[in-house]
Protein backbone atom coordinates (compact mmCIF):
# COMPACT_ATOMS: atom_id res chain seq x y z
CA UNK A 1 0.00 0.00 0.00
CA UNK A 2 1.34 3.76 -0.77
CA UNK A 3 1.81 5.89 1.81
CA UNK A 4 -1.13 7.93 0.73
CA UNK A 5 -4.01 5.24 1.55
CA UNK A 6 -6.45 4.84 -1.62
CA UNK A 7 -9.96 5.49 -0.45
CA UNK A 8 -13.41 6.26 -2.53
CA UNK A 9 -15.67 8.96 -2.07
CA UNK A 10 -18.57 9.56 -2.88
CA UNK A 11 -19.84 12.67 -1.86
CA UNK A 12 -23.58 12.68 -2.54
CA UNK A 13 -24.39 15.04 0.32
CA UNK A 14 -23.04 17.98 -1.42
CA UNK A 15 -23.28 16.86 -4.62
CA UNK A 16 -26.93 16.54 -4.77
CA UNK A 17 -28.40 18.94 -2.01
CA UNK A 18 -28.09 22.89 -2.12
CA UNK A 19 -25.07 24.37 0.01
CA UNK A 20 -23.88 27.68 1.03
CA UNK A 21 -22.82 30.38 -1.39
CA UNK A 22 -21.23 32.24 1.64
CA UNK A 23 -17.61 31.40 2.14
CA UNK A 24 -17.00 32.94 4.80
CA UNK A 25 -16.43 31.29 7.96
CA UNK A 26 -18.36 33.45 10.80
CA UNK A 27 -20.86 32.58 13.08
CA UNK A 28 -24.24 33.26 11.12
CA UNK A 29 -27.71 32.16 9.96
CA UNK A 30 -27.64 30.18 7.02
CA UNK A 31 -30.60 29.80 4.72
CA UNK A 32 -31.62 28.04 1.84
CA UNK A 33 -28.45 25.16 2.03
CA UNK A 34 -27.88 22.21 3.88
CA UNK A 35 -24.16 22.23 4.67
CA UNK A 36 -21.42 24.85 4.46
CA UNK A 37 -18.02 24.47 2.89
CA UNK A 38 -15.41 24.70 5.81
CA UNK A 39 -11.85 23.74 6.59
CA UNK A 40 -11.10 22.20 9.61
CA UNK A 41 -8.28 24.43 12.03
CA UNK A 42 -4.74 22.78 11.45
CA UNK A 43 -3.33 21.73 15.21
CA UNK A 44 0.42 21.74 15.41
CA UNK A 45 1.28 18.65 17.23
CA UNK A 46 -1.19 15.84 16.14
CA UNK A 47 -0.70 12.40 17.67
CA UNK A 48 -2.52 8.87 17.29
CA UNK A 49 -3.63 7.67 20.65
CA UNK A 50 -5.92 4.69 19.38
CA UNK A 51 -8.22 3.47 16.46
CA UNK A 52 -10.59 1.17 16.09
CA UNK A 53 -9.05 -1.73 14.49
CA UNK A 54 -12.81 -3.06 13.51
CA UNK A 55 -13.89 0.22 12.31
CA UNK A 56 -10.90 0.41 10.29
CA UNK A 57 -11.38 -2.71 8.34
CA UNK A 58 -15.02 -1.89 7.30
CA UNK A 59 -13.25 1.22 5.87
CA UNK A 60 -10.91 -0.79 3.74
CA UNK A 61 -8.11 0.91 6.01
CA UNK A 62 -4.92 -1.74 7.74
CA UNK A 63 -2.47 -0.87 10.25
CA UNK A 64 -0.09 0.62 7.79
CA UNK A 65 -3.35 2.78 6.17
CA UNK A 66 -4.09 4.26 9.86
CA UNK A 67 -0.68 4.67 10.96
CA UNK A 68 0.26 6.52 7.68
CA UNK A 69 1.42 10.35 8.32
CA UNK A 70 -1.51 11.19 5.64
CA UNK A 71 -3.85 9.69 7.24
CA UNK A 72 -2.68 11.39 10.63
CA UNK A 73 -2.76 14.15 8.72
CA UNK A 74 -6.84 13.63 7.45
CA UNK A 75 -7.70 12.93 10.64
CA UNK A 76 -6.75 15.58 12.67
CA UNK A 77 -7.97 18.36 10.07
CA UNK A 78 -4.97 19.37 8.63
CA UNK A 79 -5.11 17.98 5.03
CA UNK A 80 -7.69 16.47 3.44
CA UNK A 81 -6.46 12.93 1.22
CA UNK A 82 -8.02 12.38 -1.72
CA UNK A 83 -11.25 12.56 -2.61
CA UNK A 84 -12.32 14.13 0.23
CA UNK A 85 -14.66 17.02 0.66
CA UNK A 86 -14.73 19.31 4.38
CA UNK A 87 -18.33 20.81 4.95
CA UNK A 88 -20.29 21.23 7.97
CA UNK A 89 -24.64 20.62 8.15
CA UNK A 90 -27.39 22.92 8.46
CA UNK A 91 -29.73 22.11 11.21
CA UNK A 92 -31.91 23.17 14.30
CA UNK A 93 -33.92 21.69 16.78
CA UNK A 94 -35.72 21.38 20.16
CA UNK A 95 -33.51 21.75 23.27
CA UNK A 96 -35.04 20.32 26.62
CA UNK A 97 -38.53 20.62 25.19
CA UNK A 98 -37.84 24.35 23.45
CA UNK A 99 -37.39 25.48 19.72
CA UNK A 100 -33.35 26.27 19.20
CA UNK A 101 -33.69 27.30 15.75
CA UNK A 102 -30.80 26.99 13.97
CA UNK A 103 -27.94 25.05 15.52
CA UNK A 104 -25.82 22.64 12.82
CA UNK A 105 -22.67 21.25 12.88
CA UNK A 106 -20.84 23.56 15.54
CA UNK A 107 -17.81 21.37 15.90
CA UNK A 108 -18.36 18.61 13.46
CA UNK A 109 -16.60 18.88 10.40
CA UNK A 110 -17.30 15.83 7.83
CA UNK A 111 -14.77 14.95 5.00
CA UNK A 112 -17.25 12.87 2.98
CA UNK A 113 -18.63 9.49 1.95
CA UNK A 114 -16.43 6.93 1.51
CA UNK A 115 -17.77 4.08 -0.27
CA UNK A 116 -15.86 0.99 0.63
CA UNK A 117 -15.17 -2.30 -1.46
CA UNK A 118 -18.39 -3.97 -0.59
CA UNK A 119 -20.38 -0.65 -2.15
CA UNK A 120 -21.39 0.12 2.03
CA UNK A 121 -21.36 3.90 2.64
CA UNK A 122 -19.67 5.71 5.72
CA UNK A 123 -19.73 9.68 6.28
CA UNK A 124 -16.80 9.98 8.34
CA UNK A 125 -16.97 13.24 10.60
CA UNK A 126 -13.76 15.23 12.66
CA UNK A 127 -15.81 16.36 15.75
CA UNK A 128 -13.92 19.13 17.86
CA UNK A 129 -11.54 20.00 14.27
CA UNK A 130 -12.58 23.86 14.58
CA UNK A 131 -15.26 26.55 14.39
CA UNK A 132 -17.74 26.70 11.93
CA UNK A 133 -20.45 28.89 10.73
CA UNK A 134 -22.90 27.13 13.12
CA UNK A 135 -20.74 27.06 16.01
CA UNK A 136 -22.19 29.84 17.25
CA UNK A 137 -20.02 31.23 20.33
CA UNK A 138 -17.89 28.61 20.61
CA UNK A 139 -14.50 27.55 19.57
CA UNK A 140 -15.77 24.24 17.84
CA UNK A 141 -12.92 22.39 20.08
CA UNK A 142 -13.08 18.98 21.93
CA UNK A 143 -11.02 18.48 25.18
CA UNK A 144 -9.83 14.60 25.99
CA UNK A 145 -11.98 13.72 28.31
CA UNK A 146 -14.56 14.21 26.31
CA UNK A 147 -13.27 13.03 23.33
CA UNK A 148 -12.33 9.77 25.13
CA UNK A 149 -15.68 9.44 26.25
CA UNK A 150 -17.07 9.10 23.11
CA UNK A 151 -14.68 7.21 21.66
CA UNK A 152 -15.19 4.56 24.03
CA UNK A 153 -19.00 4.77 24.20
CA UNK A 154 -18.87 4.49 20.33
CA UNK A 155 -17.54 1.55 20.53
CA UNK A 156 -18.56 0.22 23.49
CA UNK A 157 -22.53 0.07 22.38
CA UNK A 158 -21.80 -1.36 19.21
CA UNK A 159 -20.46 -4.37 20.69
CA UNK A 160 -23.36 -4.50 23.26
CA UNK A 161 -25.08 -4.47 19.94
CA UNK A 162 -26.99 -1.68 20.15
CA UNK A 163 -27.49 0.60 17.04
CA UNK A 164 -24.36 3.53 16.91
CA UNK A 165 -22.11 5.97 15.34
CA UNK A 166 -18.72 4.64 15.67
CA UNK A 167 -15.35 5.96 15.84
CA UNK A 168 -12.74 5.65 14.10
CA UNK A 169 -9.85 7.08 15.88
CA UNK A 170 -8.75 8.93 18.78
CA UNK A 171 -6.39 12.39 17.92
CA UNK A 172 -4.74 14.43 20.46
CA UNK A 173 -4.39 17.78 19.05
CA UNK A 174 -1.43 18.48 21.41
CA UNK A 175 -3.04 22.57 21.71
CA UNK A 176 -5.13 23.16 25.09
CA UNK A 177 -8.21 24.20 24.79
CA UNK A 178 -10.07 26.46 27.81
CA UNK A 179 -13.46 24.84 29.36
CA UNK A 180 -15.27 25.49 32.24
CA UNK A 181 -16.17 22.19 33.31
CA UNK A 182 -19.00 23.16 36.08
CA UNK A 183 -20.30 26.63 34.32
CA UNK A 184 -19.43 28.02 37.42
CA UNK A 185 -17.02 30.60 36.37
CA UNK A 186 -13.69 28.90 36.91
CA UNK A 187 -12.50 27.73 33.16
CA UNK A 188 -9.22 25.80 33.02
CA UNK A 189 -6.75 24.81 29.98
CA UNK A 190 -7.59 20.95 29.22
CA UNK A 191 -5.83 18.77 26.55
CA UNK A 192 -8.05 18.66 23.04
CA UNK A 193 -8.57 15.64 21.35
CA UNK A 194 -10.19 14.94 18.07
CA UNK A 195 -12.69 12.24 17.00
CA UNK A 196 -13.34 10.94 13.63
CA UNK A 197 -16.99 9.28 14.07
CA UNK A 198 -18.33 7.16 11.05
CA UNK A 199 -21.91 6.24 10.20
CA UNK A 200 -23.56 5.64 7.13
CA UNK A 201 -25.49 8.77 7.44
CA UNK A 202 -25.05 11.51 9.95
CA UNK A 203 -28.49 12.90 9.41
CA UNK A 204 -30.81 14.21 12.27
CA UNK A 205 -34.78 14.78 12.89
CA UNK A 206 -33.13 18.66 13.24
CA UNK A 207 -32.35 18.71 9.82
CA UNK A 208 -35.76 18.39 8.47
CA UNK A 209 -37.44 20.91 11.46
CA UNK A 210 -35.25 23.95 10.02
CA UNK A 211 -36.27 23.82 7.04
CA UNK A 212 -40.29 23.51 8.05
CA UNK A 213 -39.53 26.67 10.54
CA UNK A 214 -38.87 29.00 8.31
CA UNK A 215 -41.36 27.47 5.66
CA UNK A 216 -38.53 26.87 3.51
CA UNK A 217 -40.59 23.13 1.47
CA UNK A 218 -38.82 23.35 -1.20
CA UNK A 219 -35.47 22.75 0.43
CA UNK A 220 -36.80 19.97 3.16
CA UNK A 221 -38.94 17.90 0.12
CA UNK A 222 -35.27 17.81 -1.82
CA UNK A 223 -33.80 16.92 1.81
CA UNK A 224 -36.62 14.28 2.13
CA UNK A 225 -36.25 12.89 -1.49
CA UNK A 226 -32.45 12.89 -1.03
CA UNK A 227 -32.60 10.99 2.09
CA UNK A 228 -34.85 8.18 1.35
CA UNK A 229 -32.89 7.48 -1.91
CA UNK A 230 -29.42 7.28 -0.30
CA UNK A 231 -29.95 6.08 3.27
CA UNK A 232 -33.28 4.11 2.64
CA UNK A 233 -32.47 2.43 -0.63
CA UNK A 234 -32.66 -0.87 0.66
CA UNK A 235 -36.70 -0.54 0.81
CA UNK A 236 -39.36 -0.35 -2.08
CA UNK A 237 -41.78 2.18 -0.80
CA UNK A 238 -44.95 2.31 -2.07
CA UNK A 239 -44.70 5.54 -4.23
CA UNK A 240 -47.84 6.97 -3.34
CA UNK A 241 -47.33 6.58 0.60
CA UNK A 242 -43.81 7.42 0.04
CA UNK A 243 -43.21 9.42 2.83
CA UNK A 244 -45.21 8.33 5.49
CA UNK A 245 -44.07 4.53 4.93
CA UNK A 246 -40.61 6.40 5.52
CA UNK A 247 -41.73 7.87 8.40
CA UNK A 248 -42.88 4.57 9.91
CA UNK A 249 -40.02 3.12 9.25
CA UNK A 250 -37.96 5.69 11.32
CA UNK A 251 -40.51 5.69 14.23
CA UNK A 252 -39.67 1.52 14.49
CA UNK A 253 -35.93 1.80 13.65
CA UNK A 254 -36.41 4.31 16.74
CA UNK A 255 -38.52 2.39 18.54
CA UNK A 256 -35.78 -1.03 18.49
CA UNK A 257 -33.23 1.94 19.23
CA UNK A 258 -34.82 2.66 22.48
CA UNK A 259 -36.04 -0.89 23.35
CA UNK A 260 -31.66 -1.43 23.60
CA UNK A 261 -31.19 1.50 25.81
CA UNK A 262 -33.57 0.18 28.47
CA UNK A 263 -32.06 -3.62 27.84
CA UNK A 264 -28.71 -2.35 29.12
CA UNK A 265 -29.28 0.43 31.57
CA UNK A 266 -27.85 3.53 28.94
CA UNK A 267 -28.57 7.01 29.58
CA UNK A 268 -28.22 9.38 26.94
CA UNK A 269 -28.65 12.29 28.75
CA UNK A 270 -29.22 15.38 26.06
CA UNK A 271 -32.32 13.53 24.04
CA UNK A 272 -32.79 17.17 22.02
CA UNK A 273 -34.39 16.58 18.17
CA UNK A 274 -31.15 17.57 17.02
CA UNK A 275 -29.16 14.13 18.85
CA UNK A 276 -31.97 12.00 17.17
CA UNK A 277 -30.45 10.04 14.40
CA UNK A 278 -32.83 10.12 11.17
CA UNK A 279 -31.56 6.42 10.80
CA UNK A 280 -32.05 5.31 14.12
CA UNK A 281 -28.55 5.28 15.59
CA UNK A 282 -27.22 6.41 19.06
CA UNK A 283 -25.68 9.59 18.23
CA UNK A 284 -24.06 12.66 19.65
CA UNK A 285 -22.03 11.01 23.07
CA UNK A 286 -22.22 13.60 25.59
CA UNK A 287 -23.35 13.32 29.29
CA UNK A 288 -24.51 9.89 29.02
CA UNK A 289 -23.73 6.90 31.48
CA UNK A 290 -24.81 3.62 32.14
CA UNK A 291 -27.53 2.63 35.84
CA UNK A 292 -25.39 1.91 38.20
CA UNK A 293 -27.86 1.64 41.58
CA UNK A 294 -31.24 1.33 39.37
CA UNK A 295 -32.82 4.78 39.48
CA UNK A 296 -35.86 5.58 36.99
CA UNK A 297 -35.39 9.13 37.93
CA UNK A 298 -31.81 9.08 37.38
CA UNK A 299 -29.90 11.63 34.76
CA UNK A 300 -26.19 11.60 33.87
CA UNK A 301 -26.21 15.43 32.97
CA UNK A 302 -25.76 17.88 35.45
CA UNK A 303 -28.08 20.28 33.14
CA UNK A 304 -30.97 18.11 33.59
CA UNK A 305 -30.33 17.50 37.32
CA UNK A 306 -33.69 19.89 37.94
CA UNK A 307 -36.09 18.84 35.95
CA UNK A 308 -35.03 15.03 34.81
CA UNK A 309 -36.27 15.20 31.26
CA UNK A 310 -33.95 12.64 29.59
CA UNK A 311 -34.02 10.62 32.53
CA UNK A 312 -33.94 7.02 32.41
CA UNK A 313 -37.46 5.94 33.09
CA UNK A 314 -38.43 8.83 30.60
CA UNK A 315 -36.43 7.70 27.29
CA UNK A 316 -39.07 6.10 25.71
CA UNK A 317 -41.62 9.12 26.23
CA UNK A 318 -39.02 11.24 24.68
CA UNK A 319 -38.56 9.27 21.60
CA UNK A 320 -41.61 9.20 21.17
CA UNK A 321 -42.09 13.45 21.57
CA UNK A 322 -39.29 13.68 19.29
CA UNK A 323 -41.06 11.78 16.69
CA UNK A 324 -44.05 14.29 17.12
CA UNK A 325 -41.68 16.94 16.50
CA UNK A 326 -40.34 15.38 13.39
CA UNK A 327 -43.89 14.47 12.26
CA UNK A 328 -44.93 18.28 12.53
CA UNK A 329 -41.95 19.11 10.22
CA UNK A 330 -43.27 16.62 7.77
CA UNK A 331 -47.32 17.44 8.05
CA UNK A 332 -46.74 20.71 5.30
CA UNK A 333 -45.78 17.76 2.23
CA UNK A 334 -48.98 15.68 2.85
CA UNK A 335 -52.31 16.33 2.20
CA UNK A 336 -53.79 14.62 5.44
CA UNK A 337 -50.89 14.93 8.23
CA UNK A 338 -52.60 13.25 10.29
CA UNK A 339 -51.76 9.70 8.60
CA UNK A 340 -48.51 10.18 10.16
CA UNK A 341 -50.39 9.11 13.44
CA UNK A 342 -50.03 5.25 12.15
CA UNK A 343 -46.11 5.67 11.91
CA UNK A 344 -46.32 6.95 15.69
CA UNK A 345 -48.48 4.30 16.69
CA UNK A 346 -45.70 1.90 15.11
CA UNK A 347 -43.26 3.28 18.08
CA UNK A 348 -45.05 2.37 20.67
CA UNK A 349 -45.91 -1.50 19.50
CA UNK A 350 -42.19 -1.70 17.98
CA UNK A 351 -41.01 -0.23 21.36
CA UNK A 352 -43.13 -2.59 23.66
CA UNK A 353 -42.90 -5.88 21.43
CA UNK A 354 -38.53 -5.34 21.63
CA UNK A 355 -38.55 -4.28 25.51
CA UNK A 356 -40.84 -7.63 26.22
CA UNK A 357 -38.45 -9.78 24.15
CA UNK A 358 -35.13 -7.90 25.59
CA UNK A 359 -36.30 -8.83 28.93
CA UNK A 360 -37.98 -12.21 28.54
CA UNK A 361 -34.30 -12.69 27.35
CA UNK A 362 -32.74 -11.41 30.06
CA UNK A 363 -35.04 -13.01 32.73
CA UNK A 364 -34.25 -16.33 30.98
CA UNK A 365 -38.10 -16.53 29.89
CA UNK A 366 -38.25 -18.63 26.41
CA UNK A 367 -41.05 -15.36 25.63
CA UNK A 368 -42.81 -13.04 27.56
CA UNK A 369 -46.22 -14.06 28.57
CA UNK A 370 -48.73 -11.45 29.70
CA UNK A 371 -48.43 -11.86 33.82
CA UNK A 372 -44.34 -10.87 33.12
CA UNK A 373 -44.87 -7.54 33.47
CA UNK A 374 -46.21 -7.23 36.89
CA UNK A 375 -42.40 -9.90 37.69
CA UNK A 376 -40.84 -7.40 36.29
CA UNK A 377 -42.22 -4.43 37.50
CA UNK A 378 -41.84 -5.63 40.86
CA UNK A 379 -38.24 -5.98 40.47
CA UNK A 380 -37.50 -2.73 39.18
CA UNK A 381 -39.44 -1.56 42.68
CA UNK A 382 -36.77 -3.39 44.48
CA UNK A 383 -34.12 -2.61 42.81
CA UNK A 384 -34.96 1.01 43.22
CA UNK A 385 -35.55 0.93 46.94
CA UNK A 386 -32.45 -1.41 47.70
CA UNK A 387 -30.08 0.34 45.42
CA UNK A 388 -29.09 -2.60 43.31
CA UNK A 389 -26.69 -2.50 40.76
CA UNK A 390 -28.53 -3.19 37.67
CA UNK A 391 -25.77 -4.82 35.15
CA UNK A 392 -24.38 -6.98 37.99
CA UNK A 393 -27.54 -8.06 39.46
CA UNK A 394 -28.91 -9.06 35.93
CA UNK A 395 -25.72 -11.41 35.14
CA UNK A 396 -25.29 -12.54 38.94
CA UNK A 397 -29.25 -13.97 38.84
CA UNK A 398 -28.28 -16.76 35.70
CA UNK A 399 -26.87 -18.45 38.53
CA UNK A 400 -29.99 -19.04 40.50
CA UNK A 401 -30.82 -22.59 41.23
CA UNK A 402 -34.32 -22.89 40.35
CA UNK A 403 -35.15 -25.52 42.54
CA UNK A 404 -33.27 -23.87 45.25
CA UNK A 405 -33.34 -20.00 45.01
CA UNK A 406 -31.11 -17.96 47.15
CA UNK A 407 -30.46 -14.29 48.12
CA UNK A 408 -27.35 -15.05 48.11
CA UNK A 409 -27.12 -15.43 44.82
CA UNK A 410 -27.50 -11.72 43.74
CA UNK A 411 -26.04 -9.79 47.37
CA UNK A 412 -23.29 -9.01 45.49
CA UNK A 413 -25.49 -6.26 43.64
CA UNK A 414 -26.26 -4.54 46.54
CA UNK A 415 -24.64 -1.10 47.49
CA UNK A 416 -25.73 -0.62 50.62
CA UNK A 417 -25.81 -2.85 53.54
CA UNK A 418 -28.49 -1.38 55.72
CA UNK A 419 -30.59 -0.89 52.09
CA UNK A 420 -29.91 -5.34 51.34
CA UNK A 421 -31.48 -5.98 55.08
CA UNK A 422 -34.65 -4.05 54.15
CA UNK A 423 -35.58 -5.43 50.86
CA UNK A 424 -33.59 -8.84 51.55
CA UNK A 425 -37.49 -10.61 52.42
CA UNK A 426 -39.01 -9.01 49.80
CA UNK A 427 -36.69 -9.49 47.26
CA UNK A 428 -36.21 -14.08 48.46
CA UNK A 429 -40.31 -13.79 47.81
CA UNK A 430 -39.82 -12.18 44.22
CA UNK A 431 -37.16 -14.93 43.71
CA UNK A 432 -39.55 -17.71 44.39
CA UNK A 433 -42.07 -16.04 42.49
CA UNK A 434 -39.25 -15.92 39.38
CA UNK A 435 -37.93 -19.33 39.86
CA UNK A 436 -41.59 -20.85 39.92
CA UNK A 437 -41.90 -18.67 36.42
CA UNK A 438 -38.77 -20.55 35.16
CA UNK A 439 -39.76 -23.44 35.86
CA UNK A 440 -43.28 -23.62 33.68
CA UNK A 441 -40.48 -22.96 31.04
CA UNK A 442 -39.35 -26.15 31.49
CA UNK A 443 -35.67 -25.48 30.38
CA UNK A 444 -32.63 -26.96 31.14
CA UNK A 445 -30.09 -24.71 33.50
CA UNK A 446 -27.79 -24.75 30.45
CA UNK A 447 -30.36 -23.30 28.34
CA UNK A 448 -31.37 -20.59 30.17
CA UNK A 449 -28.36 -19.77 31.93
CA UNK A 450 -26.68 -19.03 27.85
CA UNK A 451 -29.51 -17.33 27.39
CA UNK A 452 -29.45 -15.28 29.89
CA UNK A 453 -25.39 -14.34 29.53
CA UNK A 454 -26.44 -13.38 25.82
CA UNK A 455 -28.56 -11.22 27.13
CA UNK A 456 -26.77 -9.46 30.24
CA UNK A 457 -23.04 -7.84 29.51
CA UNK A 458 -20.69 -8.29 32.11
CA UNK A 459 -19.02 -5.76 31.21
CA UNK A 460 -20.45 -1.75 30.30
CA UNK A 461 -18.66 1.49 30.39
CA UNK A 462 -19.31 2.57 33.55
CA UNK A 463 -18.77 6.25 33.96
CA UNK A 464 -15.55 5.43 37.05
CA UNK A 465 -14.26 3.45 34.24
CA UNK A 466 -14.26 6.11 31.76
CA UNK A 467 -12.83 8.60 34.38
CA UNK A 468 -10.23 6.80 35.20
CA UNK A 469 -9.25 6.53 31.67
CA UNK A 470 -9.31 10.14 31.46
CA UNK A 471 -7.55 10.69 34.73
CA UNK A 472 -4.58 8.99 33.24
CA UNK A 473 -4.88 10.01 29.69
CA UNK A 474 -4.60 13.79 30.68
CA UNK A 475 -1.22 12.81 32.63
CA UNK A 476 0.22 11.36 29.14
CA UNK A 477 -0.51 7.09 30.21
CA UNK A 478 -2.89 6.28 27.43
CA UNK A 479 -2.97 2.32 28.08
CA UNK A 480 -6.50 2.67 29.76
CA UNK A 481 -8.06 3.20 27.18
CA UNK A 482 -6.73 0.39 24.91
CA UNK A 483 -7.48 -1.92 27.79
CA UNK A 484 -11.27 -0.97 28.14
CA UNK A 485 -11.76 -0.87 24.49
CA UNK A 486 -10.10 -4.58 24.30
CA UNK A 487 -12.81 -5.65 27.10
CA UNK A 488 -15.49 -3.88 25.83
CA UNK A 489 -15.21 -5.54 22.21
CA UNK A 490 -16.58 -8.34 23.94
CA UNK A 491 -19.26 -7.59 26.68
CA UNK A 492 -21.04 -11.02 27.18
CA UNK A 493 -18.23 -12.99 27.71
CA UNK A 494 -16.01 -13.52 31.02
CA UNK A 495 -12.96 -12.37 30.45
CA UNK A 496 -10.00 -14.00 32.66
CA UNK A 497 -7.68 -11.40 34.77
CA UNK A 498 -10.38 -8.58 33.48
CA UNK A 499 -12.50 -8.49 36.90
CA UNK A 500 -11.98 -5.24 38.17
CA UNK A 501 -13.59 -3.74 35.15
CA UNK A 502 -16.84 -5.31 36.08
CA UNK A 503 -16.70 -4.23 39.75
CA UNK A 504 -19.68 -2.11 40.55
CA UNK A 505 -19.31 1.65 41.22
CA UNK A 506 -17.28 2.27 44.25
CA UNK A 507 -18.06 4.40 47.54
CA UNK A 508 -15.51 6.92 46.54
CA UNK A 509 -17.09 7.60 42.79
CA UNK A 510 -20.77 7.94 44.21
CA UNK A 511 -20.40 11.98 43.84
CA UNK A 512 -17.04 12.43 42.01
CA UNK A 513 -17.33 14.77 39.09
CA UNK A 514 -17.16 13.03 35.85
CA UNK A 515 -17.72 9.29 37.74
CA UNK A 516 -21.39 10.31 38.32
CA UNK A 517 -23.01 13.22 36.59
CA UNK A 518 -21.87 15.39 33.61
CA UNK A 519 -22.02 18.77 32.29
CA UNK A 520 -22.37 19.07 28.44
CA UNK A 521 -19.26 21.02 28.49
CA UNK A 522 -16.61 19.29 25.82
Amino acid sequence: MSETPVMKFDNRFVSELPGDSERQNVPRAVHGACWTAVAAQPVDCPRLLIYSPEVAADLDLDEQAMTAPTMLAALAGNALLPGMVSYASCYGGHQFGHWAGQLGDGRAILLGELINRRGQRFELQLKGAGPTPYSRRADGRAVLRSSIREFLCSEAMHHLGVPTTRALSLVGTGETVVRDMFYDGHPVDEPGAIVCRVAPSFTRFGHFELPAARGDLDLLRRLVDFTIDRDFSEHRFDPGRRLLAWFTEICERTGRLLAHWMRVGFVHGVMNTDNMSIIGLTIDYGPYGWVDNFDPGWTPNTTDASSRRYCFARQPAIAHWNLERLADALSPLLPNPNELSAGLDRYHAVYASEFCAAYAAKLGFKSWLNDDADLLEALFDLMHHGEIDMTEFFRSLAGLAVDDPELAVVRTAFYREDLAGQVAPALTRWLDRYAQRLRQDGDSAAERIARMNRANPRYVLRNYLAQQAIDRAEQGDTTMIAELLAVLRHPYDEQSGSQRFSAKRPDWARHRAGCSMLSCSS
